[in-house]
């Protein structure tokens, strides 16, 4: 299942705020800026949600500035839908190989780190692939279904990294 991982903070001083947020056995680095309100990946010209899905990546998200709301599918949880606020230095998402996940950006953007941990069989054309939901059955009946997803990091405090 998805986690929300704490890190450290080493310290605050007027303006400044100075954090360890590495990634154990992280072994590749992506930086993502959306510039104003964006999804990725985007819905597709007749409007279906579209998802990501990493076979061979595990994902460690960590918003630097702005926010994001993540939709997260997986069909081996117990609760398969979930949805997660990532606001910027608060927390870093832990999305597991084989999870369906979507991303909103807040209305003036985000930018995110991706601490990956990728295998020797990850490729970029086998990680970064985008299903549309029109194309898979299960996908598409869970979202028709009206099930709500479980919502995470919305209105609940954030824990203070030590």
């Amino acid at each position: 299942m998805f986690e929300l991982l704490a890190f450290n903070k080493f310290r605050d001083t007027p303006n400044v705020r100075f954090f360890d947020i590495t990634v154990g056995r992280s072994n590749a680095r992506d930086l993502v800026f959306h510039d104003g309100p964006a999804i990725s990946p985007h819905n597709s010209a007749e409007g279906d949600w579209q998802f990501y899905l990493h076979p061979h990546q595990e994902d460690n998200l960590l918003a630097v500035s702005g926010g994001r709301t993540f939709d997260l599918i997986n069909f081996t949880w117990a609760y398969p839908y979930h949805r997660v606020r990532l606001e910027a230095n608060r927390a870093i998402l832990r999305i597991p190989p084989g999870t369906f996940h979507r991303s909103v950006s807040d209305p003036k953007g985000s930018l995110v780190l991706n601490q990956a941990i990728r295998s020797e069989a990850a490729s970029l054309q086998n990680e970064f692939r985008v299903y549309n939901t029109r194309q898979i059955p299960r996908l598409r009946a869970l979202l028709a279904s009206g099930l709500p997803p479980q919502t995470h990091g919305f209105d609940e405090p954030y824990l203070q990294a030590a």
